[in-house]
């Protein structure tokens, strides 16, 4: 019985901050894997291949470190008129991270996490955001969204171009 426990305590533990910073550089190897981001000029990009849901790539800025983006599909919620679902996108070039800064899955964050939330709810928001980006990500390269598939369409209409955080 000893012995077990002494193994137990040789396997180091991986804290909640740890795991989301784990998360945020699996996402940067997989979105790096689907689409040249820092080669993608500002501007609104699709990628069809052809199963009726293109996916819509909208490059907000290209900075000397980071890029922001978001990723939707051209469905809008019915309610609200969004996309859904969203993702906006924080790439960070140095440190090879991709973080999910807001999400839309038919719900606003305010209606998820409150207004006010302990930090600890935020960060259990920001890993199943992560975790949700991850496994979108996963999904549109087993559909076959990458490169290849991917066409310039011009400039972000104006009603979208700004991050809308109090609405994202």
């Amino acid at each position: 019985m000893s012995q077990l426990a002494a193994r137990h305590r040789l396997v180091p533990r991986l804290g909640r901050f740890a795991w989301l910073m784990a998360l945020y550089s699996e996402n940067h190897a997989r979105i790096t894997r689907l689409f040249p981001v820092r080669d993608l000029m500002p501007g609104r990009w699709v990628s069809d291949v052809g199963d009726g849901l293109p996916l819509v790539v909208d490059v907000m800025g290209q900075h000397p470190y980071t890029s922001e983006m978001r990723l939707s599909y051209a469905i809008p919620d019915p309610v609200t008129g969004e996309p859904d679902p969203s993702a906006y996108l924080r790439l960070y070039h140095d440190a090879r991270q991709l973080e999910a800064t807001h999400c839309y899955v038919g719900r606003r964050w305010q209606d998820v996490i409150g207004l006010n939330p302990t930090p600890q709810r935020l960060l259990g928001h920001r890993m199943r955001m992560n975790t949700f980006l991850g496994k979108w990500l996963q999904y549109l390269a087993e559909r076959g969204h990458g490169e290849a598939s991917l066409r310039f369409e011009g400039a972000i209409p104006a009603t979208e171009r700004e991050i809308d955080v109090e609405n994202a």
